[in-house]
């Protein structure tokens, strides 16, 4: 039996589960210790005065499991189950994917061992592997209609949750610019990679030696930089796919494909006015944050998840941080000279093969609260600091870089394409990257190790 609950309670006062030190990004995040005394505490007021869902009275009592491979907001998921349990009866227990695990494998063995979460949060790669043998079908689902342009298809059904917008690029502190040059700086003014590169040229006229920090760690260099040779074949996961599909099959010479080219192109500019340009490979990402906040530098190749890490190394809501795209030649019309990527990076799937009818259902309720729920909806946005990817939820993230990717989304200034490749990608072709980086090979090189990649995944 359904029924309304319109519950009127005192406001909340719920934690936001920050920062850093565990390998991650948006593969894996960054979390704080939550059991760390001494760690500065931000509060989000949630107001849980109106509830309108209408809870499954049937479902009182269910228990169900999320593993989560987004680390950096595991504290705000345990604080949203806590509240959903108080509401609809129905236990969530939050499962992290240890620290430097792969979500795909811990997924893999769980189900090798019979116990496998009600639902998982993984990247969109390993819910295409996954989806059609252990997933639930959500085609069906209302929430849907709400999440158009942001939606993973397998073969015409959808499996998974998207649980949140994700978007990076050149991460710029407004405020670090202006002192050192001077003058307002309007992001706008900067169009092209040889305008970036003469803008950075300015900055060291200026004294900042070295503007611009540049992450060592294999994922980001092999998933965050390198997937844009497919992400920017024409701005779309078909494109991406495509692209890839004809790599894969020797059916494009990559010493001749221009993405490739001018890939390599910008980041060498990324490289020469690296920070850590005398040790790349010895750069600290928690150092760069740091840097970056304290105005040492005044650009962070990153994505908006990385406001925890500057949030513990000082910098505020209010301050003025944003991105630049990846500026990748000097046409001022190409798109990736313009529009910043920003797609679903992390999506949620039921266990359609060992979890009961109504552990199903009950995960199912925890998506749809999530979406509908006047506290769900809050909780998404304030507690773990997401951008929303359902048209229907009014709230909008506080901190400076979702904010930006947020207001980005809705002016047409992002490109929402995701490259769907295999689960190796990051760590092998990152070890290339990380050889480049260290100049420890040159360009044909580089070239060759993705050449080679691929033609060993036929």
């Amino acid at each position: 039996m359904m029924r309304k609950k319109v519950v009127k309670s005192l406001c909340l006062m719920l934690i936001l589960a920050l920062t850093s030190s565990m390998l991650g990004g948006c593969r894996f995040g960054f979390a704080s210790d939550p059991d760390d005394p001494d760690e500065e505490v931000k509060e989000e007021p949630i107001d849980t005065s109106v509830d309108t869902f209408e809870y499954d009275d049937s479902l009182e009592g269910t228990s169900i499991t999320l593993l989560n491979s987004k680390a950096e907001i595991q504290v705000a998921l345990e604080k949203m189950s806590v509240e959903f349990e108080s509401r609809s009866g129905i236990h969530v227990e939050v499962m992290p994917v240890t620290d430097g695990d792969s979500p795909y494998t811990k997924v893999v063995s769980l189900y090798n061992s019979g116990n496998p979460p009600t639902m998982a949060i993984l990247d969109t790669t390993d819910v295409i592997a996954l989806a059609e043998e252990k997933a639930e079908d959500l085609s069906a689902e209302d929430w849907i209609s709400e999440a158009e342009g942001y939606l993973t298809e397998v073969n015409g059904k959808v499996y998974s949750f998207p649980l949140c917008i994700e978007g990076r690029g050149i991460i710029y502190n407004k405020a670090a610019i202006e002192e050192t040059l001077g003058e307002t700086f309007d992001p706008k003014s900067v169009r092209t990679l040889g305008e970036f590169e003469e803008f950075l040229n300015r900055l060291v006229e200026a004294g900042m030696e070295k503007p611009l920090s540049l992450a060592k760690e294999d994922w980001s260099l092999g998933a965050h930089h390198l997937q844009f040779i497919y992400e920017t074949y024409d701005g779309t996961s078909e494109g991406a796919q495509d692209v890839i599909e004809k790599i894969k099959a020797g059916k494009m010479d990559l010493a001749s494909y221009d993405r490739l080219g001018e890939f390599v192109d910008a980041f060498d500019v990324l490289k020469e006015y690296n920070v850590a340009k005398g040790d790349p490979l010895g750069a600290d990402y928690d150092e760069m944050a740091i840097d970056l906040a304290d105005g040492k530098t005044a650009f962070w190749f990153n994505g908006n998840w990385a406001w925890p890490n500057l949030s513990e190394a000082g910098a505020n809501n209010e301050d003025a941080y944003g991105f630049l795209p990846y500026f990748m030649n000097d046409d001022e019309d190409d798109f990736v000279n313009q529009k910043i990527q920003a797609s679903p990076s992390k999506q949620v799937m039921i266990d359609g093969q060992m979890s009961s009818e109504k552990e199903k259902a009950a995960a199912k309720e925890f998506m749809n609260w999530i979406v509908y729920s006047e506290i769900g909806q809050q909780m998404l946005v304030k507690t773990c600091n997401i951008i929303p990817p359902f048209a229907n939820n009014p709230y909008e993230p506080s901190d400076p870089l979702s904010r930006d990717i947020y207001e980005k989304i809705h002016a047409d200034e992002t490109f929402n394409a995701s490259a769907i490749v295999p689960n190796d990608h990051w760590s092998i072709l990152g070890a290339a990257m990380q050889k480049y980086l260290a100049g420890r090979s040159d360009r044909d090189e580089l070239m060759d190790s993705i050449q080679q990649y691929w033609e060993e995944q036929k």
